[in-house]
């Protein structure tokens, strides 16, 4: 069980540090050429960027707490929000008839579900 929950925290992780550093350090225009990223054309600067630090917080929270053994409680809390943030991502790819993204963000909730109830629960640290 630890095993599968480090996994799944891990490519969670993974996917907010490449999610993270492409909103916040690649251009706004760039990202909206994108597959995938034409819902940054109509948001501002300051929003995409403010989700890249939120992702690079993320990538952050689902691992450093257990590898430091300081506060690892904010792992499943990390889990947590990546589950309001992969709502929001659903919402967003839905209204924009991106079926495709919907399912891969609700593949990275189901993840993040699996590894907030194991940390909360049974597979505690």
């Amino acid at each position: 069980m630890n095993l599968v929950l480090w996994t799944a925290a891990g490519l969670l992780a993974a996917v907010a540090l490449t999610g993270g550093i492409s909103k916040t350090f690649v251009p706004r225009e760039r990202l909206a050429a994108a597959h995938g990223g034409g819902w940054t054309g109509a948001a501002g600067d300051g929003f995409v960027k403010s989700l890249g630090i939120l992702e690079l917080l993320a990538a952050a929270g689902l691992v450093l707490p257990a590898v430091t053994g300081v506060a690892p409680v904010l792992v499943p809390v990390t889990a947590v929000c990546w589950i309001l943030l992969m709502i929001g991502a659903m919402i967003t790819h839905g209204r924009r008839g991106e079926r495709a993204f919907v399912v891969l963000n609700l593949v990275y909730l189901v993840l993040a579900l699996a590894v907030a109830v194991g940390r909360f629960g049974p597979g505690s640290f």
